[in-house]
């Protein structure tokens, strides 16, 4: 099920053919949140959405006994990030994998729990810069959308097999888009003349079906559709309804799992999975709370944090980031948050 990756492949995490560089989102406050628990030898993080592995190269050089294991279910970016990662040799272990199957990638490697879980949500800036891959709306381009191009349905599935009903569901909750139904009604009418194949005829449609006075406020016309449309295709809020209780079962004792998102319903499961594990399960009337009935988690940040206005006026994605994290401060019933794993991992 999931397929370890050597570190080969391109170089570092510039913009293939522009040279740009990408700067993780607030990654100053992820890895003074993340050393905490990382301080001992063999420590072991894993960094759920490695992309180009701009966390990771952080956290391996503020944490020099600390090891990581990458998963991203994109293969061309563990490549990179393999080769970008390959000077701490085997500190680092990459791994072709979706992060919901976290669990069976810890029991692949072996690894009982680990101390701290890394998940940064969305989109990567290289899947954003390949524009053969569909994702920005700034080209024309395939309408494929898969983080994982090897399989699964693309975007031009969706819009030339959901019916109407469906593909305004789609827009409307993923993509919060005021005109979905208005959309999907106008894309299921001109695919009976011709299925949808390129990004450019879908930013056409969107320009058409889009009141004038709204194109102007909001950002760029497409911006909503193709975000419900890659939600959708990669089935980023199923995957991260899985992983939230995987990652947070995973980290033992004095681990944290830290999680940024960048999309209100991402946030929301994050909240309420947070939420549920640092509030005691004790009546409310109880005088004295059990130790069982304590949460297993505390909350390390408070509330969600956000990017500073100077990152926000640099870096246009941190402008909608939301960052939370919790630290396990006693065992569950679980064998994963009792036990401390081969190597110095809880």
């Amino acid at each position: 099920m999931t397929e370890p990756v050597s570190p080969q492949g391109a170089d570092d995490g510039a913009d293939a053919g522009s040279g740009a560089t990408h700067e993780p989102v607030m990654l100053a406050r992820v890895v003074e949140l993340l050393a905490p628990a990382l301080t001992h030898d063999g420590a072991t993080l894993v960094d759920g959405t490695l992309g180009l592995g701009g966390h990771t190269a952080a956290v391996l050089e503020a944490c020099p006994t600390a090891r990581v294991v990458g998963i991203d279910r994109d293969p061309a970016a563990l490549e990179r990030a393999g080769a970008r990662l390959a000077s701490y040799g085997d500190r680092f272990t990459g791994v072709h994998a979706t992060y919901d199957q976290l669990a069976d990638v810890l029991d692949d490697l072996g690894l009982r729990t680990v101390d701290a879980v890394l998940l940064d949500l969305g989109v990567s800036s290289m899947q954003l810069d390949r524009l053969d891959r569909g994702f920005a709306y700034r080209a024309d381009s395939p309408l494929d959308m898969r983080m994982d191009p090897t399989g699964g349905v693309t975007a031009a599935d969706v819009l030339n097999t959901y019916d109407a009903k469906d593909l305004s569901r789609v827009l409307s909750h993923f993509g919060e888009e005021k005109f979905a139904r208005r959309i999907a009604e106008a894309v299921v009418r001109e695919r009976a003349t011709e299925p949808f194949a390129s990004s450019g005829r879908l930013v056409e449609l969107l320009y058409d079906v889009i009141p004038a006075p709204a194109r102007r406020t909001g950002g760029h016309p497409a911006k909503r559709t193709f975000q419900a449309l890659r939600m959708e295709v990669n089935d980023e809020l199923g995957g991260l309804g899985r992983v939230l209780p995987a990652a947070l079962e995973a980290v033992g004792v004095g681990g944290r799992v830290v999680v940024e998102s960048y999309h209100s319903l991402e946030d929301r499961l994050v909240k309420r999975a947070f939420s549920a594990a640092t509030t005691s399960t004790a009546p409310h009337d109880l005088p004295v709370v059990p130790p069982e009935l304590e949460p297993s988690m505390v909350a390390v940040t408070r509330g969600a944090e956000q990017a500073d206005p100077a990152e926000r006026a640099t870096n246009p994605r941190a402008a909608s980031v939301r960052l939370r994290a919790v630290e396990r401060v006693r065992p569950t019933g679980s064998s994963r948050s009792q036990q401390r794993a081969p190597g110095g991992a809880r």
